[in-house]
């Protein structure tokens, strides 16, 4: 064996991340929506535990959507929801500024945005049971058998959120993908700290009346394609494991 080449104990350690960049351009109301809604919607990453009550201005609970894409299902949720605060996490631009388009356009006070990586935030600025629930919305499958290890729902980053839900905290993740959502069943199952509110076997969940339909799924449904929801809630400190 060459002597350069590094053995496997020698290779850096990759770490976990919740994203693969993308390029994108970000449109004129996006770029407006950035610059003059970005200083009040906008939380900077900071590697120190934020005051999510400082952060949105009141008492009240707080979900954390990872990856909300263009915002459109998430500014929807937090409309129908006005009782609940959203933190947002992604790291597109093009995204956040869209997002932020919808938050100026419905005036909607109780969103509020990090662009940087979930899992950095979630370890970070977000203290452990603490948060009410986090929404999973379709992301990237990584349909091909060898890039498998790249996708977000794996055992170490469940175990991450999972510490993050106060007590019947719920943890919602939907995909369109049925070996991901295969995967994320058992993944989601053998999480300790969670437990599977589906009722029936094999364990899907109805999709939950506050998640929309986006106009990419409602599509797909309509073509035959199948969106599965997977829906736990973080078990009470004093309930006995199975």
């Amino acid at each position: 064996m060459d002597d350069s080449t590094p053995t496997a104990a020698a290779r850096p350690h990759r770490p976990l991340r919740s994203f693969v960049m993308r390029a994108g351009r970000m449109g004129p109301g996006q770029q407006r929506a950035l610059k003059d809604l970005g200083p009040t919607f906008l939380v900077p990453y900071r590697p120190a535990q934020l005051d999510l009550d400082a952060a949105f201005g009141r008492q009240a609970p707080h979900v954390v959507e990872i990856g909300f894409g263009m915002g459109d299902a998430t500014a929807q949720i937090a409309a129908a929801r006005p009782e609940v605060d959203f933190l947002g996490l992604e790291v597109h631009e093009p995204g956040v500024g869209a997002l932020l388009k919808r938050i100026g356009e419905q005036q909607l006070a109780n969103l509020r945005i990090v662009q940087h990586d979930a899992v950095e935030v979630l370890q970070q600025m977000i203290a452990p049971a603490s948060l009410a629930g986090v929404h999973v919305f379709f992301p990237d499958p990584w349909h091909k058998l060898r890039h498998n290890k790249r996708r977000l729902i794996q055992a170490p980053f469940v175990s991450l959120l999972a510490s993050r839900l106060a007590p019947g905290g719920v943890l919602h993740c939907a995909t369109d993908w049925q070996p991901y959502a295969e995967q994320m069943l058992d993944v989601l199952s053998a999480e300790p700290l969670l437990r599977n509110t589906a009722a029936t076997t094999p364990g899907y969940a109805p999709r939950p009346g506050y998640r929309p339909l986006t106009k990419f799924e409602n599509r797909g449904l309509q073509l035959g394609h199948g969106v599965w929801d997977l829906v736990f809630v973080r078990r009470p400190e004093t309930t006995p494991l199975p």
